[in-house]
């Protein structure tokens, strides 16, 4: 019996078209909607976490429950204005038992308006604002990936390590960045340290020069900035052709250098930074994983794909313990807020609004790799602020 069907459903002018039958949807016993970028500016950490997600699900097929799970596949294009439309389309329409998404944190808080408190299950695979494990949590909301605190705050202690004293936080004005460089900043000015400036610019924009020169002029200790995709490489070369690099420290949360190393090269090397994975992590099962997704996909996962399993698991095991009958869903909290993720990152459980407690790995780029050089934080745990579990 084929117990995962996969449907990509499109939203036109607020009707529904599905490849599947109204009869084959109609049949199923677990419903999973699927809320990820597919197209446009984020399809590309949108498509890696849907591949990993779907590589945890394929083993359900090997479980014992007579049922089936659906799969109902949204295109989000990280566009928040139609998230609403399209969490309610899930909830509604489809009775989605989970819901996996986002990628883009603008998209999450528009989902969790709809979903919060509602009749399902929703965990993100990677959107980390820091509102949907703080002042948004719910019962019903879980996070596989991090909050834009987690990454960052390490960094803070490292720099003090290092001896800086005196750093210049630059990043882009929004969610993200702002939280990033606070996260930062509570740590580093906890433990003594200085902030000289701190620089918030336009986003998207990338004409970094400007603030480059000032960095140099300002001649700090280190440099901390949030930058991420394109920002990031182009941040990274900018700072190395304008005389940098070996001359200031560049820190960062770990997505300046997270997918952007071979576009950065040399530039990129002796970048430090913080994360919650690397790829070449010595963990048995990031090893296993790796090899399971190559062969299934003709490619090594990025983080948006350990993202994306790590939920897949967090569902799956949640089904299973559950004998596969997800009816009663304060069942299905009570079980998936109890587990251990078994990750390709190393084992994470869910602190009390839901966000993992994970290790943070102080890394360094050498020879074009993200090589592990510590622990930067062991167990690390959001403070949720503003949650009221």
């Amino acid at each position: 019996m084929n117990k995962l069907k996969i449907y990509f459903v499109t939203i036109v002018l607020g009707f529904f078209m599905s490849m599947a039958s109204n009869a084959a949807l109609a049949s199923s016993e677990i419903k999973i909607g699927v809320m990820q970028p597919l197209s446009g500016l984020y399809a590309g950490p949108g498509r890696s976490g849907l591949d990993g997600f779907l590589l945890a699900l394929k083993g359900y097929a090997n479980n014992s429950h007579q049922n089936s799970i659906d799969v109902i596949t949204l295109d989000t294009e990280a566009k928040p204005a139609r998230a609403p439309e399209l969490a309610t389309s899930l909830l509604i329409q489809h009775n989605a038992d989970f819901i996996f998404g986002p990628a883009h944190s603008g998209v999450a808080m528009g989902m969790i308006k709809v979903l919060r408190g509602k009749d399902t299950v929703m965990v993100i695979p990677n959107a980390g604002a820091a509102a949907a494990t703080g002042s948004l949590c719910a019962p019903n909301i879980f996070r596989t990936s991090f909050s834009s605190w987690q990454p960052s705050y390490p960094m803070g202690k490292v720099a003090l390590d290092k001896g800086y004293k005196d750093v210049y936080l630059i990043s882009w004005n929004y969610g993200m960045g702002r939280e990033s460089l606070e996260a930062f900043e509570e740590s580093f000015e906890a433990g003594g340290g200085n902030v000289v400036k701190k620089v918030l610019i336009p986003f998207p924009s990338t004409n970094f020069q400007p603030y480059i020169s000032d960095i140099a002029a300002q001649d700090p200790d280190a440099v901390f900035v949030f930058f991420a995709g394109g920002g990031a490489t182009k941040f990274v070369k900018d700072y190395d052709a304008m005389g940098l690099r070996g001359k200031i420290p560049l820190l960062g949360s770990g997505f300046l250098t997270e997918g952007t190393l071979e576009a950065q090269g040399e530039a990129a090397e002796g970048v430090l930074t913080t994360l919650h994975y690397a790829e070449q992590l010595d963990v048995p099962k990031n090893l296993e994983f790796r090899e399971t997704f190559h062969a299934e996909y003709g490619h090594y996962p990025d983080i948006y794909a350990v993202q994306g399993y790590d939920a897949g698991q967090a569902i799956i095991n949640t089904i299973n313990l559950l004998n596969g009958d997800v009816s009663d869903k304060q069942a299905v909290i009570d079980t998936m807020e109890k587990l251990t993720i078994n990750s390709p990152r190393g084992d994470f459980t869910f602190s009390r609004a839901h966000n993992p407690i994970q290790n943070i790995y102080l890394r360094e780029v050498k020879d074009g790799v993200n090589v592990v050089k510590s622990l930067a934080a062991e167990a690390l745990e959001d403070p949720a602020r503003g949650c009221q579990l």
